[in-house]
């Protein structure tokens, strides 16, 4: 069985999605069953294929890249067909393996309009490769490709199935993320010309990028910088996102939310900081200013929001400050933070973009004034969004504490280079940050949670969770708590592929 894994676990985790997708192209768009039945299979076994490598994973090597595939792909380019797993991507690529078929589960009496299971379920799948791809690639091209896969499902995710507003924000979202995808193919391209040896290979490149001059290092990093920055999103380029998780379908919602801002996050981690981390000290402070504007900003945009859904898209905009924050530390224990926080993100956002899609199934509207009295309409459900506030404050026992306070704490020792000063000025700002949502929380859960029934939803009966959702939402709901009591379930996988990452600048340091 481990052979098997180390032959094909990575090639199989990515392209069973696609498998399933082909499947669904020949059966008839009326079978509707059917097509549900084939993408949650498809999803299932890779979820079963990614949990059969986390099995057979060696944790005590965690930082040396396992399950490693390399291929000859595109010769007259001298790109390759490389992908690994390591201690970074394992989390993520477990975290994208549980919320897809989550997600098919939902769908499952929860189709959006108009009502077409088998091109909605097909662009599910895509999205999967594209997520799964982009955590195992091990070459730049390859990285973009799959980087760039999760584009267009999404941008016709939004655009078809989305609400009023839909092709505004599908267009925006689309045009957002492809201009910082441009810049970052134009740094991949400058990084294979300028390296000692001409390569794509992201094992490699961090021994071949050391004469390259320091103008041409920040500029390239700059370049980066935009095309990560803009899929987290940051401050000041995340104008796409509340428009997008707004308007989009609630699949769609959790997906973005879940799994595809941690695209942006990943690469900084696996790409940037390790390939040029003599730019990475260079811009770390200014990543670090605009992580925390982005948790300040993104905190009062939630007070200022009357629809619900609007209202968590800007939560992610403050909670992904504080994951960019850890990273801008460059230490390892902010980039551990960083881990963590995407992966307490990912579980508790996506929860709440799955009740609010729930709520506006039976409220017909997420307008904030119209809702209330949820724990006497719909008690169950009105329990399980009180829940998610309190893990996304960051209440101490839950996942979301440790993802906002390790961040908050490795501020106050950054690494070398950085200035110890302006970090301890950004500690206190994002402590001050975590403030405001506590308050942006629990107003939104007094306002929809407690009270009395509004006088219009009076005689008509509101339904309480129901089979599919429970399905959907239990396992999520179970691993906040454990993840918030043992935080090490995510903290022991990461540690040594963290320090793998920041080899590279420990070597700076030492030279």
């Amino acid at each position: 069985m481990e052979d098997l894994l180390d032959s094909w676990g990575p090639t199989a985790a990515v392209f069973l999605p696609v498998v399933g997708a082909a499947l669904m192209l020949v059966v008839p768009k009326a079978q509707e069953q059917l097509h549900k039945t084939i993408a949650l299979v498809s999803s299932l076994a890779v979820f079963g294929v990614l949990i059969a490598i986390a099995g057979y994973f060696d944790y005590a090597q965690g930082g040396t890249l396992q399950y490693v595939v390399d291929q000859s792909w595109i010769e007259a380019i001298n790109v390759r067909y490389i992908l690994g797993i390591d201690g970074i991507s394992l989390p993520l690529l477990l975290l994208t393996g549980l919320i897809v078929p989550l997600c098919v589960i939902y769908s499952w009496n929860h189709l959006p309009e108009p009502r077409n299971a088998k091109a909605f379920l097909i662009l599910v799948l895509i999205l999967e490769t594209g997520m799964v791809g982009t955590f195992v690639a091990q070459d730049l091209i390859l990285f973009f490709v799959f980087f760039e896969i999760v584009l267009l499902p999404m941008y016709f995710m939004i655009g078809v199935w989305g609400g009023e507003q839909r092709q505004y924000a599908a267009i925006k979202f689309f045009l957002f993320t492809l201009f910082g995808s441009a810049l970052m193919i134009v740094s991949f391209l400058a990084l294979y010309f300028l390296a000692s040896e001409p390569t794509f290979d992201i094992r490699a490149l961090p021994e071949l990028t050391g004469d390259i001059s320091r103008t041409a290092q920040l500029l390239v990093f700059g370049g980066m910088f935009m095309g990560f920055g803009i899929k987290v999103p940051m401050f000041p380029f995340h104008t796409w996102l509340p428009d997008a998780h707004t308007q989009a379908p609630t699949v769609g919602s959790v997906i973005l939310a879940a799994v595809l801002l941690k695209l942006g996050t990943y690469g900084f981690v696996r790409v940037a900081i390790p390939i040029l981390p003599e730019a990475a000290i260079e811009w770390a402070p200014w990543i670090g200013l605009l992580a925390v504007i982005g948790i300040i900003y993104g905190a009062l945009g939630c007070l200022a929001q009357t629809d619900m859904k609007r209202l968590i898209a800007f939560s992610s905009v403050a909670h992904m400050g504080y994951t960019m924050l850890g990273i801008s530390t460059l230490t390892s224990f902010g980039l551990n933070a960083a881990v963590m926080g995407m992966v307490a993100h990912g579980l508790i956002t996506g929860m709440l973009f799955f009740v609010a899609g729930s709520v506006k199934e039976r409220y017909h509207t997420l307008e904030i004034s119209r809702l209330g009295g949820l724990l006497l309409s719909a008690p169950r459900m009105g329990w399980i969004l009180g829940f998610c506030s309190m893990a996304s404050l960051g209440l101490p026992g839950l996942a979301g504490f440790w993802g906002e306070f390790p961040a908050i704490l490795a501020s106050y020792q950054p690494a070398d280079g950085l200035s110890v000063e302006l970090f301890r000025t950004y500690m206190v700002i994002a402590a001050i940050g975590t403030v405001f949502a506590a308050g942006y929380l629990l107003w939104l859960l007094q306002r929809t949670a407690f009270g009395t029934v509004k006088e219009e939803w009076k005689g008509h009966p509101i339904r309480d969770v129901e089979w599919p959702e429970w399905i959907a939402w239990t396992p999520l709901l179970v691993l906040i708590v454990a993840i918030g009591v043992y935080p090490n379930l995510v903290f022991g996988i990461t540690d040594s592929g963290v320090g793998n990452a920041l080899a590279p600048l420990a070597q700076l340091a030492g030279g």
